[in-house]
């Protein structure tokens, strides 16, 4: 699968999504785009559609986490809106992941990718210690986790950029590593702890990464975005 770079679209409105969406109007190829809890909550399955309408790929980061039947009938509901990419979190059980693969699948046998949420990119292994009460290591963590959705039958995880090359030593090339957590060298990086650059996430082995502020908040999104795919493809 090729790689790509995927915009998080963390915006609080339709309103506000169109007005950035707009200014990628004359690129040839449509970003690929994630839309999260914000916007989906504020808007509902039609902020989905509409999008989609316009040509874009989209990743629906609802990080879903309950009991197995709750989840495989939200992903039924789910996979009616045509999504390329949807989410669990690994945290929820092998049980809960395949349910949730279960009921993502259409009666044709089709489905979006399925990925699971390991450790989040604002969790540190402190916090996972003193908070969670998990005491292994996060890299050990986060591969024990790829590993048991990999035994799910899921198409891959998000985790940090940092941890992509281990997941892939774990669970293979062909299991995907969707990667936030990116930053430009000169850039900010604001609540996230494990982080690294669009070039250096290549190196690791992300085959997806994420990226909202250094390009929705940059003075010229569109260029922010073509230097991060640039440097991404290691161009």
């Amino acid at each position: 699968m090729q790689r790509d770079v995927i915009i998080a679209c963390d915006f609080k409105s339709a309103e506000d999504t169109f007005r950035f969406l707009d200014l990628f109007r004359d690129e040839a190829r449509k970003p690929f785009l994630k839309i999260g809890m914000e916007l989906f909550y504020a808007e509902g399955p039609a902020i989905v559609r509409e999008i989609k309408r316009r040509g874009h790929r989209i990743f629906l980061d609802l990080k879903l986490h309950d009991i197995p039947n709750t989840v495989k009938k939200a992903m039924a509901v789910l996979s009616r809106l045509d999504v390329d990419m949807c989410n669990v979190h690994a945290a929820g059980t092998v049980e809960m992941m395949r349910a949730a693969l279960e009921g993502l699948t259409r009666p044709d046998g089709t489905r979006p990718l399925l990925i699971a949420v390991t450790q989040l990119t604002s969790t540190s292994e402190e916090r996972m210690r003193r908070e969670l009460l998990i005491d292994a290591p996060i890299d050990r963590t986060i591969v024990h986790y790829a590993r048991n959705t990999r035994e799910a039958g899921l198409d891959g995880v998000v985790c940090s950029p940092l941890e992509a090359g281990m997941v892939h030593e774990a669970c293979g090339a062909g299991f995907l590593t969707v990667t936030p957590g990116v930053r430009f060298a000169d850039g900010d990086v604001a609540d996230q702890v494990r982080v690294t650059t669009p070039a250096r996430a290549r190196e690791i082995g992300s085959d997806f990464i994420v990226v909202g502020r250094p390009i929705t908040a940059a003075a010229d999104p569109v260029a922010a975005y073509r230097r991060c795919v640039a440097e991404f493809a290691g161009e």
